[in-house]
């Protein structure tokens, strides 16, 4: 192929990719737009983003705009098409910051915006000007035409990177007896200092009862738990069989391979995008240590307590049918048919 022909099929390529996904720096708001963008069956473009001190004032423009982006990121994102080309047709975007971006990007090129989360402050009054928000329960959403209310958190772990995942930790795992339980440890919110007491208690609690079923726990740490509640976690599942992964250790992350092969789950109070992304999957959710929930975890539990996706962890671990929660689909679902894209 000539490279004038080459650069043609680039040109073409670029251009089809009329979806267009806001990616923030921040992992758990990203995973919300990028996973609803995965389910929709076209391709699109993610425009990496980054802030400056001005994200949030940027955020009170009423057309929005980019000054908040930083400008290394502005440059390099692809936010700004030479003239001539077309700009996206639908954006997706997700969290406060994001949301000005979104509304520059509307006004320059008339696109569609689909936008997760609360657009944050300053942005109540601008809601209609959003084509589809999706806000989760426990953010207590307003009714309107254009609000969609979500269990939990949209994420990327769609059942086939689960079926993905399952089939590459088969192997590694099959020494492992059943039943399985993966055992999600997070720790205080924007903080690294969950109290080893409650790791321990927890780890102790969860191994007891798996050995008495002769299983094993698989167990994984996130960047909150810290050193010291990590080493107290161990030393509470040294009561029966188990994995640990210790989070930041060398090696693939097995997060994704532990969710996809347990029989239960039990995941800490604290995280909405560890609880959204075990409800992902058909085993039995428990929830424990309800003294990490801030009053937003606590709203998200409640309301997944009450749809039957979750149980609270009290010792036991009762098995219960219950259905996968795919709620990225629904929405990518509920995008095709208001914008009959596809």
């Amino acid at each position: 192929m000539s490279d004038g022909r080459a650069d043609e099929v680039d040109r073409v390529s670029a251009s089809a990719e009329r979806v267009w996904v806001l990616d923030d720096p921040r992992a758990g708001t990203a995973a919300q737009a990028i996973g609803i963008a995965e389910r929709l069956g076209v391709p699109f473009r993610r425009i990496p983003l980054g802030w400056n001190w001005m994200a949030h004032v940027a955020g009170l423009a009423r057309w929005g705009s980019l000054l908040g982006v930083a400008a290394p990121a502005r440059s390099a994102s692809g936010l700004l098409t030479v003239p001539g080309e077309p700009g996206p047709d639908l954006v997706i975007s997700s969290g406060s910051r994001s949301a000005a971006v979104a509304l520059w990007l509307k006004r320059r090129y008339g696109s569609r915006i689909v936008h997760c989360m609360r657009p944050g402050f300053g942005a109540v009054g601008r809601y209609p000007q959003f084509d589809l928000l999706v806000i989760p329960q426990h953010d207590r959403p307003p009714e309107a035409d254009n609000v969609l209310q979500v269990l939990g958190a949209p994420h990327r772990l769609s059942p086939l990177i689960l079926g993905q995942a399952a089939s590459a930790w088969r192997e590694r795992l099959s020494h492992l007896p059943h039943p399985r339980v993966a055992l999600l440890v997070g720790g205080p919110v924007r903080s690294t200092d969950l109290v080893p007491a409650l790791a321990h208690r927890l780890g102790a609690a969860v191994s007891v009862l798996t050995a008495e079923r002769g299983g094993a726990v698989l167990a994984t740490t996130s960047r909150r738990t810290g050193a010291e509640a990590t080493d107290a976690l161990a030393a509470g599942l040294a009561h029966g069989l188990h994995v640990l992964y210790r989070w930041g250790e060398p090696g693939e992350n097995p997060y994704h391979g532990f969710l996809a092969s347990a029989d239960a789950i039990v995941v800490t109070a604290d995280s909405v995008s560890m609880i959204s992304e075990a409800c992902a999957t058909t085993a039995p959710v428990f929830v424990a240590l309800p003294e990490l929930a801030g009053a937003r975890h606590r709203r998200l539990i409640a309301t997944l307590h009450r749809a039957g996706h979750i149980r609270l962890f009290d010792d036991d671990l009762p098995a219960w049918p219950r259905v996968r929660l795919d709620e990225a689909d629904r929405v990518a679902a509920e995008i095709r048919r208001r914008f009959a894209l596809g």
